[in-house]
């Protein structure tokens, strides 16, 4: 069980490409270390968080600690964990849980227009800041950050920066193709 966990969070986390959970009611445990392997997480205002290991006498790891206080905080780790309380999705957004937060009638058209959005950036864009993030989550002695800037460097040399550059001087949306 351990390991298949551990293998999906990592899945999500270091993917070539953004992740983003959309959280529409309850996310606790299991749940909630899926989302939070996520890049972004978009939630509704009827959403709860929560890990209960302190109200079931479950260890929670060391490795599962540090990487929730690279995410989120110490302060927002130390009240999540030791209080293993439910928090409601204002306190999530407070803590850095979750990133934006609709009522649940416009999750679904809030969400698709951010995503729309994100989508339409310049892929090679997203992919080079995608593996800086994943090179910033490890542990400082394992970061790889030649591998980031390699995906910078493509990106000066792609079509896709000569179509941003033109776009921008036409004063219209660029239109990437992620070459």
């Amino acid at each position: 069980y351990n390991a298949a966990v551990a293998h999906a969070n990592a899945a999500l986390a270091d993917a070539a490409k953004p992740t983003v959970a959309l959280i529409r009611g309850i996310c606790f445990g299991g749940g909630f270390g899926l989302a939070m392997s996520c890049d972004l997480r978009l939630a509704t205002e009827e959403s709860r968080f929560r890990i209960p290991a302190a109200k079931v006498g479950l260890g929670y790891g060391y490795a599962g600690v540090e990487a929730l206080v690279r995410r989120i905080g110490m302060a927002g780790v130390a009240e999540l964990l030791l209080s293993a309380r439910i928090f409601d999705a204002t306190d999530a957004l407070r803590y850095q849980i979750i990133h934006r937060l609709w009522p649940r009638a416009d999750f679904e058209e809030k969400a698709d227009v951010y995503l729309a959005e994100m989508g339409a950036n310049a892929p090679l864009t997203l992919q080079a800041v995608k593996r800086a993030l994943v090179e910033l989550a490890r542990p400082e002695m394992e970061r790889e950050p030649a591998a980031a800037e390699a995906l910078v460097a493509k990106c000066f040399e792609s079509l896709d920066y000569q179509e941003g550059q033109r776009a921008f001087l036409e004063k219209r949306p660029p239109v990437f193709r992620g070459i």
